[in-house]
């Protein structure tokens, strides 16, 4: 028997599924490359999650809608709060529907819960404040009551991270026993002093009616308990049997008009823990204004000189636990979480991009223009790379059509 016309017909058969395997896996490279094109050319999504409950909530999206139809940046998407549906789980469906970028529309309690969503997913977080406080906003230094500046820091300017606080009530029976915070999150008076703060007067003052609320709550009994912080270093320091009007964890400092944590930086990747207390009645509150006002002057953490009846123990590290004698209220960025006697603190570095209005060497890398020049230069000069390059070694610009738009990079 001749061999060799089998052997011939073998070669034959073997390259020809090593060309059909080729010319099949070509068709797959090319077809994932006309749909990372079109994906270029689809226009940026931003999820706006709007808390309808302001004021001017409908003002402010007719103002959203408006600007939209005269900016080529992309398409605005809406999802409403409600009652039974926070910002969280608004940012979350945004996500899962594909929004390449979130943007808050309310105030510090709207912002906290969308922003806890974003954090860790890349993608950019915008603010529009139509809040009362708009603490973080005024942190970040994006415009409050100019919705039109607002929008365009949104969506056009650079990101910047942001640290991200958590409080855990580890006594609680909730499911999910941690909240976010961005701002400042405590127990004890500053949670009584909000808890407490009347809703009509806080319409019509502002932030300015949380100081009516505190007056109702200078002389009620104070905490105790043991507290153990852990430093950058991983080292541990505990204090027993504490006293304390309130104990707050700090990620920014600076409320209007005052500076309560000097020291707090919103991206070094540590909380600012305070603990206040005074003594002689009104007195001891005098002398902490004495204080908080000194540390607004020479934007230093410390006492005044002159201060006899308060003491301000300012301390730094990743994460704290205390756990009370009795139970307190505990606040996250403004909102009431109940009352509770064991409490983590900890810190999540870097985790969310929040666009603020100037670039900072922290800023994601490049705009999409200069991603898509980029791409452009490299069919140039190796125009058959789109469709023959695995999916990865595809370098795919974000969607966007402003080219002030920063770029969003992540994994495709």
């Amino acid at each position: 028997m001749n061999i060799i016309p089998i052997a011939l017909a073998i070669i034959i058969i073997a390259i020809a599924a090593i060309a059909l395997v080729v010319w099949l896996l070509g068709a797959k490279r090319r077809k994932l490359a006309q749909e990372l094109q079109q994906r270029h050319h689809a226009p940026f999504t931003y999820a706006f999650i709007l808390n309808p409950s302001k004021p001017t909530a409908a003002d402010t999206r007719a103002h959203i809608e408006q600007f939209f139809s005269h900016h080529t940046v992309g398409r605005a998407v809406f999802y409403e709060t409600q009652l039974d549906k926070d910002g969280k789980a608004c940012a979350q469906e945004a996500l899962e529907a594909g929004a390449d970028a979130v943007i808050a529309v309310g105030g510090d309690g709207t912002v906290r819960t969308a922003a806890s969503a974003v954090a860790g997913t890349e993608r950019p977080f915008g603010i529009i404040p139509i809040g009362t406080g708009n603490l973080f906003a005024r942190n970040m230094g994006i415009p409050i009551g100019d919705i039109e500046a607002a929008l365009l820091v949104a969506t056009s300017h650079g990101s910047r991270r942001v640290d991200m606080g958590r409080m855990r009530l580890l006594d609680s029976e909730e499911p999910q026993r941690g909240h976010a915070f961005l701002i400042i999150a405590g127990i004890g008076f500053d949670a009584d002093m909000i808890d407490s703060t009347d809703p009509d007067l806080k319409r019509s003052i502002s932030w300015l009616a949380y100081f009516a609320s505190g007056v109702k709550h200078l002389f009620s009994p104070k905490y105790h308990g043991d507290l153990e912080i852990t430093s950058a270093d991983g080292s541990k320091h505990t204090s027993t049997n504490i006293t304390f009007r309130t104990l707050m964890a700090g990620n920014c400092g600076q409320i209007p008009g005052f500076s309560l944590m000097p020291d707090a930086a919103f991206d070094d990747g540590i909380l600012n823990f305070e603990i206040i207390d005074t003594t002689g009645g009104i007195i001891g509150w005098a002398n902490l204004f004495g204080d908080v006002l000194t540390q607004t002057i020479t934007h230093k953490s410390g006492q005044n000189p002159l201060s006899t009846n308060s003491s301000v123990d300012q301390i730094q590290g990743v994460r704290a636990e205390i756990t009370l004698q009795e139970p307190a209220l505990a606040q996250v960025d403004g909102d009431i979480l109940g009352k509770t006697s064991r409490i983590e603190f900890t810190i999540e570095p870097k985790a969310l991009w929040v666009r603020v209005p100037a670039a900072t060497t922290d800023t994601q890398p490049n705009t999409p223009q200069q991603e898509t020049e980029q791409l452009e230069q490299t069919q140039e000069q190796h125009p058959a790379n789109t469709a023959t390059a695995s999916p990865d070694e595809i370098t795919l610009p974000n969607p966007a059509d402003s080219d002030a738009q920063e770029a969003d990079t992540r994994a495709a």
